[in-house]
């Protein structure tokens, strides 16, 4: 019995992971340049196309559905380049993974970087998500992924982002965010906490930690803890040598007026067709 649902759960996740036709952003950064902003310690955010994707979207009601945490070259030397292994995801079909920029090159990303890290905060965080990898989904929990099937539900909007948390086991594992969220409460840095308001004077407002699995890519572009980053402002960029078809031309020189005052003719160019 369990090894049937598992082996359904299984087909079911590759059906969910497979990406949708017309649906294709166009990258905003070059591997390349990812490469040269990213910092271990970051969170990098996806906009897939798969179908598992656009219900994440829907339900969360952002651009990201996927997010992935950089170690830097804790597995791979940086002579690589884009080639290495800098970035750790739990991938509802892999299972938790190391892989390279280039999976990644040609979607829409965003980088969000935690303020204040010291060098073995951000060690405490990667052994924590390198001791993970190789875990895998736990596809028996069918539910957890069939409710996935349907990208936009016709339910109340403050009741999408519950959907996501619904089921047994581990069921945000399928979007990953839980497993960056226990890497980064290993240290106890915030993320998006939960604020509550009170009448003590000397503690008017609290932040309370959120459980891992409440957590979404969303939370990690909105958190006031994370500064976005944005790889072609890091690496250097002029507005003025880039050139984009159908600019108006450039301004031209005003005309010499001192040969018309000493009695010569300007003419403007003729109009009249013959």
């Amino acid at each position: 019995m369990w090894q049937m649902l598992e082996f359904m759960g299984h087909r079911l996740s590759v059906y969910l992971s497979h990406p949708r036709d017309g649906l294709a952003p166009k990258a905003t950064s070059s591997a390349d340049k990812l490469h040269r902003c990213l910092q271990p310690g970051d969170v990098l955010l996806i906009e897939g196309t798969s179908r598992i994707s656009t219900a994440i979207k829907y339900l969360t009601q952002s651009t990201w559905s996927h997010a992935a945490f950089c170690i830097g070259h804790a597995l791979d030397g940086p002579e690589l380049g884009a080639q290495a292994r800098i970035l750790i995801e739990a991938d509802v079909s892999a299972g938790v993974r190391a892989l390279s920029l280039q999976r990644y090159e040609s979607y829409h990303t965003r980088i969000c970087r935690p303020v204040g890290l010291e060098a073995a905060e951000v060690k405490v965080m990667t052994d924590y998500l390198m001791a993970r990898l190789g875990q895998q989904y736990d596809h028996k929990n069918i539910f957890d992924l069939a409710r996935f099937l349907f990208p936009t539900p016709p339910i109340p909007s403050h009741w999408r982002r519950h959907m996501l948390h619904l089921g047994s086991g581990d069921p945000t594992r399928a979007i990953c965010s839980s497993l960056i969220a226990e890497a980064f409460q290993t240290i106890a840095y915030p993320i998006l906490p939960e604020v509550v308001h009170s009448d003590n004077a000397g503690f008017p407002v609290r932040l309370f930690r959120r459980h891992p699995s409440l957590f979404t890519p969303r939370d990690f572009d909105v958190s006031p803890y994370f500064k976005v980053i944005k790889p072609m402002l890091e690496t250097g960029y002029a507005y003025r040598d880039i050139i984009c078809l159908g600019d108006p031309e450039p301004a031209t020189a005003e005309p010499d007026l001192t040969a018309a005052a000493q009695g010569s003719v300007i003419t403007a160019p003729s109009t009249q067709s013959d």
